[in-house]
């Protein structure tokens, strides 16, 4: 069997996702597949066109030996370190979704700021299957199947096709350390439970759980493509509808299916984000009056509002 580095390193390039053009900045927790991806990065880029970033939530007793490991990391090969430290308020809610968006803000700002043109994660086929399995039963939408996209934008997942077995095998060809996070083996969080717990049983149903549950991600992704374009033809305006909104004549024409999918999209068009669930008012939408500025609330600030027989989504002022 050839050794997985140069293997991996040739796979990943060939998606394109490492490659793009402009610095590449890689989100650096210090465990290993972050580590893995940040090492294939330099190999593929070269040291000066990537930056990497590390948050110091300071939320462990190892967090300050995670930062230095990220720093020491980094001097090594060359490549320019931003640390950030942010501190949870009080009444912060859910842990891991107030540090996920610390960490994407983080990112943020740092490629508006013009130092990176792409951010790049360490998520793999495992994060992924543990993500579609975690939105089943936390999300009604058919979201959850679609699971973690490769590319968004500017956020890119260059080892969402690469299993965590492999980014291991990697560092340790490599002699490349990390850090292990021991909450990933706390039952207190969904994704530890679902880890330990729940993907095991699967893999008892059937040994290729796993491998079947990213399959039909991948080909679900593709067909909602398809949608996703039917949705925009609806959406482009003509005759008493403007672009990104529809004749609420024409909207209740729709089979249900199609009225579903437009109506999520001017919500989260509206939102600026997912709002998960605004497809459930899709049949009290077409029920609205076309005239005399109906408004339906579908959650999240966001509002139908049906004027002069036009549909829209708007914000709440």
């Amino acid at each position: 069997m050839p050794p997985p580095e140069p293997a991996l390193l040739e796979r990943v390039r060939a998606e394109g996702l490492i490659d793009r053009q402009g610095q590449l900045l890689v989100l650096l927790s210090g465990g290993r597949d972050s580590v893995c991806l940040l090492d294939l990065a330099v190999r593929a880029r070269g040291s000066k066109a990537v930056r990497a970033l590390h948050l110091n939530y300071g939320l462990r007793a190892e967090a300050g030996a995670d930062e230095r490991h990220c720093a020491e990391l980094c001097a090594g090969i060359g490549v320019e370190l931003e640390v950030e430290r942010p501190r949870k308020p009080e009444g912060a809610g859910n842990l891991q979704a107030w540090a996920r968006a610390q960490r994407y803000e983080a990112a943020r700002r740092i490629a508006d700021s013009g130092l990176a043109a792409s951010i790049a994660t360490g998520h793999t086929a495992d994060d992924q299957v543990e993500t579609i399995l975690y939105r089943l039963a936390s999300s009604p939408s058919r979201r959850a199947l679609l699971g973690m996209r490769p590319e968004d934008g500017r956020l890119v997942r260059p080892l969402l096709g690469t299993t965590r077995e492999e980014t291991t095998a990697y560092c340790e060809a490599r002699g490349l350390a990390w850090r292990e996070d021991p909450s990933n083996a706390d039952p207190a969080f969904a994704r530890s439970r679902i880890r330990h717990g729940l993907l095991p049983e699967f893999e008892r149903l059937h040994p290729a759980a796993r491998e079947n549950l990213l399959r039909i991600a991948a080909i679900l992704r593709d067909e909602a493509a398809v949608l996703d374009e039917l949705v925009a033809a609806e959406l482009r305006g003509g005759g008493e509808a403007p672009p990104g909104t529809i004749a609420h004549a024409r909207y209740r024409e729709l089979g249900p299916a199609l009225r579903r999918l437009v109506l999520q999209r001017l919500a989260d068009e509206a939102a600026g984000r997912p709002l998960a669930g605004a497809a459930r008012f899709a049949e009290q939408v077409a029920g609205l009056r076309p005239t005399g500025g109906a408004r339906l609330d579908l959650g999240g600030g966001v509002q139908a509002v049906v004027e002069r027989g036009v549909l829209r989504a708007e914000r709440d002022s």
